[in-house]
């Protein structure tokens, strides 16, 4: 049993842990948007002691920070995949498989896709 399969039956009889999750991801985005605007000055000025380690350091910080978003995202999504999606739990969509070299394909794709995980949601 796979890492995403245990994430699924968990979140499936834990319905408001998987809330729980999905509020910890939208907290957590908009307290990442308060601590840049309100110490976007100390931020600044601890980058320009030493732009070089203090920028990958920063770097760092981001994405790790849009990381745990998304993990956080995921893990309270799982509750609404349905039993039309038992088959697989890493899904891709179509611009990744068949949109080819054209990058206006693949978004063209990836809309498509996104509009269908909206209808599958409400």
């Amino acid at each position: 049993m796979g890492v995403c399969a245990k994430i699924k039956g968990f979140t499936r009889r834990h319905e408001r842990l998987a809330d729980l999750f999905s509020l910890m991801a939208v907290v957590l985005l908009f307290a990442s948007i308060w601590v840049a605007i309100d110490y976007q000055y100390r931020i600044i000025d601890w980058v320009q002691i030493n732009v070089p380690l203090h920028g990958s350091l920063l770097a760092l910080a981001a994405l790790a920070d849009m990381l745990l978003i998304f993990l956080l995202l995921n893990m309270g999504a799982q509750r609404f995949y349905g039993a039309e999606t038992d088959g697989g739990c890493f899904q891709t969509f179509r611009g990744r498989r068949h949109g080819g070299a054209s990058l206006g394909t693949a978004v063209r794709n990836w809309i498509g896709h996104m509009e269908q995980v909206g209808k599958k949601h409400r």
